[in-house]
């Protein structure tokens, strides 16, 4: 995997984090996609993160390594990652949304997709704790800002891709983003709960088949996938909506929904 640095406005300490990472990949793996997990995995392991015995001042230690710069980096260059981008912008810009919260939006790669079509829109990026690099990225972008709160019932669209098999409690997060949308908003949600990387948490694999489920027992409505990125799932969201405390019992065990889940998969 190579990624031209000197185009990209980077501060030293930035730049040195990065080639440092690109100096440490394995030679032996010449899928550029495989790298990437490589390094995330190399990282997660030699700063001590377990996925079953969470430790979260390391796990958030490790969400602040420059090892997700060089991802943000690389999926800028992965032509299937910004086709799938290229093709949630299209389905927004064909929605006629005004107001849009991308949670977890990391530097704004997709929100620069979705300004550059739909320049009238307003789009915050959920990003508690944004890189310099970041904030450079959406300089030129008078409808992009980062947001560390998120306002209830304010949007008409909430995207999440690639962020909830990250979390502690995925339920939770899931309702506060609901709590953001208006109601008649829509919520677009990816979710990878495999074992792709270390840092998808095994205790949410069992959502994998059941949060479309759960999701609707929340009080939204499942209405699709988008065409071209088919693992980012459309809900409608018609009413207010809450974790019930039988929903939060429902999403909660490790294992406790695999094996009924595996046994209504299989008679499907």
């Amino acid at each position: 995997m190579t990624i031209n640095l000197q185009e990209k406005n980077l501060t030293e300490q930035e730049k040195l984090g990065v080639e440092r990472l690109l100096e440490s990949q394995n030679p032996d793996i010449t899928d550029d996609l495989e790298q990437i997990w490589y390094l995330l995995n190399k990282t997660w392991q030699d700063m001590g993160c377990d996925n079953k015995k969470l430790d979260w001042d390391k796990i958030a230690q490790f969400y602040a390594h420059p090892v997700w710069l060089l991802n943000g980096l690389f999926i800028e260059t992965h032509d299937l990652s910004m086709q799938i981008r290229k093709s949630i912008a299209l389905y927004i810009a064909q929605q006629g949304f005004k107001r849009i919260c991308d949670y977890g939006g990391g530097f704004g790669t997709l929100a620069r997709e979705i300004a550059q079509i739909c320049p009238n829109i307003e789009i915050d990026i959920y990003e508690p704790f944004p890189s310099e690099y970041g904030k450079k990225c959406i300089a030129n972008f008078t409808n992009i800002c980062f947001v560390s709160e998120l306002k209830k019932d304010y949007y008409d669209c909430l995207i999440s891709t690639d962020v909830l098999e990250h979390v502690d409690n995925v339920l939770e997060t899931f309702n506060t983003m609901l709590e953001s949308l208006q109601v008649g908003g829509k919520a677009l949600i990816g979710n990878c709960f495999y074992p792709v990387i270390d840092c998808h948490l095994p205790k949410h694999f069992h959502f994998r088949y059941t949060f479309k489920h759960i999701a609707t027992l929340m009080g939204v409505t499942y209405i699709g996938n988008i065409q071209g990125a088919e693992y980012v799932q459309i809900y409608h969201k018609s009413k207010s909506t809450q974790a019930s405390l039988a929903v939060k019992l429902a999403g909660g065990g490790e294992q406790m929904f695999i094996p009924l889940a595996e046994y209504g998969a299989i008679c499907a």
